[in-house]
């Protein structure tokens, strides 16, 4: 009988997916529900954290992979009809799997059909299910001289990046990937679609760096595209705690904010358990917009300490850099920008704190006791000023700009399977969080929306109340919150766009004042 109510569930949504769209391809041919052979393997291509691959995850009733805006327009008005929520996935890096998760009965809109790119004089338009190795690519292909700033990993989907942020190695000369973004195409919750004119500024505003999946489906952006030199130069040192890491991180944080723009110098913190050795690690991974002998003459100036040569420094193209900072080595075809599976896959926690003071080196030195006593998280450090300082806090949703010497990722991955996998793994990366609570940023702890992080606070079960809201989203947009909940409000005002930290309405709002 239970099959049975399933089979005729399954029939009646789909009548009513078809009814309401009109593209060619059928929606049918899209449409994948539990019975079909082909919705394991769409449902799992794209979930990037194994932790929710488990069979007690809950799935999706069904999964649309749109290829028309048609295809969007009927799964809104279908999860409306049947009291469904909608997860909007474009590449599956959700690091908490909140774009292709619920507790509630739900629906995925998987956009990865919609990804085409198109480079034009100077401007690109990317669809949300593009993935960022493939707009580097398209961009490669038109021009040695435009680039754009975004994430280090290829295989992370446009449309999350770019609503969320989207912060990358060139942050520092360029600002966020919202920044350069101009105009943008969005399904709303009444199956109309705007672009940024007839959208308004209001909730184009929201959509660069608020979270997209709040207020609606953006089928793809345009951006602009910036000028970069022929020849750009990397460079990756490893110091160990005996070659004097904890003075070269302390004078890290007083240059890495302050140098060139050009320049950015991201520092990798793992803690090293051998048998005989326990010590900490770090990685200077840096990109450089200019040649090496001007790298080398900036670095001897202003940061001698890491010991930079000019033989460490290695020149190359900016696409050739996207394969360097994604660990390829030098000759590797920018074919691999292409392959949308990672390199592997992880059962994996992040969190992120923002630093505003230079921690002292006493301090850092009980940060690396701490971190050799959990054995596992790693810490990365990304440094901000240069344009970062220079755009105002209020200008996107994204808070996080000038008074930010570095942001901090916490990251914890492992291998096995389990309950007590899990849970010991989770229980590091808190611990070193809490630990870290005097050296980082206050009222509110900040942290960055790509870094999705639930510890922080969650609506539950997605039905958004303001005060629940507050609790984590001025974490995320600190006063920009606000202005979010009211754009919300107008655009959304029944919640249909909804999840664990969607944006909340007034209207929930006025219901807890009201109770």
């Amino acid at each position: 009988m239970a099959n049975s109510d399933h089979l005729n569930q399954n029939k009646t949504i789909l009548q009513c997916l078809t009814h309401h769209s009109i593209a060619s391809p059928s929606i049918s041919s899209v449409t994948f529900f539990p019975t079909d052979p082909s919705f394991t393997s769409t449902l799992q291509s794209y979930i990037r954290n194994l932790r929710f691959t488990s069979t007690t995850t809950p799935k999706p009733l069904f999964i649309v992979v749109p290829s028309h805006v048609s295809h969007i327009q009927a799964s809104i008005i279908c999860c409306k009809t049947h009291g469904l929520e909608m997860r909007i996935r474009s590449g599956g890096h959700d690091y908490d799997g909140l774009s292709y998760v619920s507790k509630a009965p739900f629906m995925i809109l998987d956009l990865f059909n919609l990804r085409s790119v198109i480079v034009d004089n100077g401007t690109a338009w990317v669809e949300s299910g593009a993935t960022l190795g493939e707009l580097f690519y398209a961009i490669s292909q038109k021009s040695k001289t435009h680039g754009f700033p975004a994430g280090v990993c290829p295989t992370v989907g446009v449309g999350g990046h770019f609503s969320g942020g989207g912060y990358g190695n060139m942050m520092r000369k360029f600002g966020l990937s919202v920044d350069n973004v101009i105009d943008a195409k969005l399904v709303d919750v009444n199956g109309n679609v705007f672009d940024r004119e007839s959208m308004g500024e209001d909730l184009f505003w929201a959509i660069k760096g608020g979270g997209g999946a709040s207020f609606g489906i953006i089928i793809s952006w345009k951006i602009k595209l910036v000028s970069v030199p022929e020849i750009v130069t990397v460079f990756k040192i490893e110091k160990t705690l005996e070659q004097g890491v904890t003075d070269i991180v302390h004078k890290w944080q007083y240059i890495a904010d302050k140098i060139d723009p050009n320049l950015f110098i991201r520092v990798v913190l793992l803690p090293v358990n051998k048998k005989h050795l326990q010590s900490i690690k770090a990685k200077f991974i840096g990109l450089f917009l200019g040649n090496g002998q001007e790298l080398s003459s900036l670095m001897n100036e202003g940061f001698p300490e890491l010991g930079l040569s000019f033989d460490q420094c290695i020149e190359m193209s900016w696409i050739e850099s996207i394969l360097f900072w994604s660990n390829y080595p030098k000759g590797t075809s920018l074919d691999v920008l292409l392959d949308r599976q990672p390199q592997q896959e992880k059962y994996l926690k992040k969190k992120s704190d923002y630093v505003q003071e230079p921690i002292s080196k006493e301090n850092l030195e009980g940060i690396w006791n701490k971190m050799i006593e959990l054995k596992r998280p790693a810490l990365t450090l990304n440094p901000y000023g240069g344009k970062m300082s220079e755009i105002s806090e209020f200008e996107t949703p994204f808070p996080h700009r000038a008074g930010n010497i570095y942001k901090i990722q916490y990251s914890v991955t492992w291998k096995d399977d389990g309950v007590e996998a899990t849970g010991r793994s989770l229980d590091q990366i808190r611990k070193l969080y809490d630990y870290m609570t005097p050296y980082v940023s206050k009222s509110p702890r900040s942290s960055y929306l790509n870094y999705r992080d639930v510890d922080i606070g969650i609506n539950e079960n997605g039905n958004a109340s303001y005060s629940e809201g507050v609790i984590w989203g001025r974490k995320y947009f600190k006063g920009n919150f606000e202005r979010l909940v009211q754009v919300k409000s107008k655009v959304d005002p029944g919640n249909f766009f909804r999840y664990e930290q969607s944006i909340p309405c007034l209207g929930s709002w006025k219901s807890i004042t009201a109770e």
